[in-house]
């Protein structure tokens, strides 16, 4: 497997992390989205930060050497500036799907307690910059490498039921939006679903939605 390129959009351009994002890296996950949920601990000091970053680094030609999917953080540069506005990538999810009525399988009832995995998008994005459309745009640039390079089956996103800012990306990115109707685990509530159409009609996923 290849390493992934750099991504271009009409406004921003997609690229693995660098050592010396550091203070923009810092500032961005540290301060301005501390508060967001990343699904793992608080990183609370710079050169905490900075052993991230060197791992980062490393992540996109490691994983292309084992020939694995180029999972982890990729940065979001505005081309207009060269700020780091935002971060975005793909994630390996694992979680209870099948709870999910699409999610299971035909002829079975959902199974509580039974684990599958699924590939994920993430994306998140500076709030001075929120509101203006990067999040979809650099999402929809992931969705489209991942259908029409990695050719994936389908894609997913993951996030809780207040956040309504990712649920409309989503939306805008043509996903179905499901919920679990259970009330555990707790950590699955809303699932963003994209399947791949780019094999029936030849077209990017960017194209098919109307």
């Amino acid at each position: 497997m290849q390493k992934m390129p750099e991504l271009e959009t009409k406004r921003l351009i997609i690229r693995p992390f660098k050592t010396e994002d550091l203070e923009a890296a810092h500032r961005l996950f540290d301060v301005e989205l501390r508060e967001a949920d990343f699904g793992s601990d608080k990183m609370e000091t710079l050169e905490e930060r900075a052993d991230w970053l060197q791992w980062a680094a490393r992540n996109d030609t490691q994983l292309a050497k084992l020939y694995q999917p180029p999972y982890g953080d990729r940065a979001i540069i505005l081309k207009s500036n060269k700020e780091l506005i935002g971060a975005c990538g793909f994630v390996p999810c694992l979680n209870a799907f099948e709870q999910i009525p699409s999610f299971a399988p035909e002829g079975h009832s959902r199974s509580p307690g039974c684990n599958t995995p699924e590939f994920g998008l993430f994306y998140a994005i500076s709030p001075s910059y929120q509101g203006q459309g990067y999040a979809t745009e650099a999402a929809q640039a992931l969705v489209d490498y991942a259908f029409q390079q990695l050719h994936l089956k389908r894609i997913i996103a993951e996030t809780n039921y207040d956040n309504l800012a990712s649920i409309n990306v989503m939306k805008k990115l043509g996903m179905r939006i499901e919920t679990n109707p259970g009330s555990a685990p707790a950590w699955l509530q809303v699932v963003g679903v994209l399947e791949n159409r780019t094999r029936d009609t030849g077209r990017p996923a960017s194209e098919q939605i109307v």
